[in-house]
């Protein structure tokens, strides 16, 4: 267990890797260590040496019906753990470092057309409290292309509009500035003070530092997020589906389409 939590505080502190994204991993690596021991393998997870062993763990992975996206991370995860150990001088070889894995096909974004996302726009009672506050979670995916997790954190003190800007937190705690327009910065000053008030006292959470708001008055959450989206769709009585992947896509599309520099729009979107 020692080299797992020396692992743990590698992924923190020198990789910067998130909370869960360093679960994941953990797991990964703690259900080899249960399939090396049930099958007599390998003591423990340092006596991994035979190549072998990666293409019995292949074998039972597929035997079990997991994805090949699944499968392909899982061995990702064991590649990473054994480059690790290699780095800190714990072992020799990293069985995983040329073991073939699934290959994914690609899928590309489903594109949504800028017309389809006005009628969205359009289609939402911004005089009813939800309403308004559905407005600006779509204004804040299409205009600012944010990922679902980075607008249901965001907290008063991230929200900066005399600088006409806001303090985004993505993926590896990597940390962006986003710029708002005009109309988006008049909404947002109108949530707060008078929206996001309306929706906290429908509950308990009065001192949530979080910006949006459920309609239990608590903070929203991604599955909150996914409802409200797919809402919306059914009440502008469109047909398709749409996730907040999908606008953060059509966000890059229409910088791209109008000129925009390819790194400032990978900067935005915090890759």
């Amino acid at each position: 267990m020692e080299i797992l939590e020396q692992f743990v505080s590698y992924l923190e502190v020198e990789k910067n890797y998130a909370k869960h994204t360093v679960t994941s991993y953990i797991k990964d690596i703690t259900d080899f260590r249960a399939f090396i021991q049930k099958e007599e393998l390998a003591e423990d997870l340092m006596d991994v040496t035979r190549e072998r062993l990666g293409r019995h763990y292949l074998a039972f992975l597929d035997e079990k019906k997991f994805s090949k996206k699944s499968i392909a991370r899982k061995i990702s995860s064991l590649r990473t753990f054994y480059d690790y150990l290699i780095k800190e001088d714990h072992i020799d070889i990293n069985i995983f470092k040329t073991l073939d894995t699934p290959k994914i096909p690609k899928k590309l974004p489903q594109i949504i057309q800028d017309e389809e996302i006005e009628r969205l726009f359009q289609s939402i009672d911004r005089y009813q409290p939800l309403g308004f506050r559905n407005h600006l979670i779509l204004d804040l995916l299409f205009s600012c292309g944010l990922r679902a997790s980075e607008i249901c954190e965001m907290t008063l003190k991230d929200i900066q509009l005399d600088q006409a800007h806001i303090l985004i937190h993505g993926k590896g705690s990597k940390d962006r500035y986003i710029p708002l327009h005009t109309r988006l910065i008049s909404d947002m000053k109108h949530y707060l003070t008078y929206i996001r008030p309306i929706l906290l006292s429908k509950g308990t959470a009065s001192l949530s530092h979080h910006v949006l708001i459920n309609y239990k008055g608590t903070p929203l959450t991604t599955r909150g997020l996914q409802l409200i989206l797919k809402k919306v769709i059914k009440e502008a009585g469109e047909t398709y589906k749409i996730h907040p992947h999908m606008l953060r896509h059509a966000f890059a599309t229409t910088l791209l389409n109008h000129g925009a520099d390819l790194r400032v729009v990978q900067e935005l979107l915090g890759h």
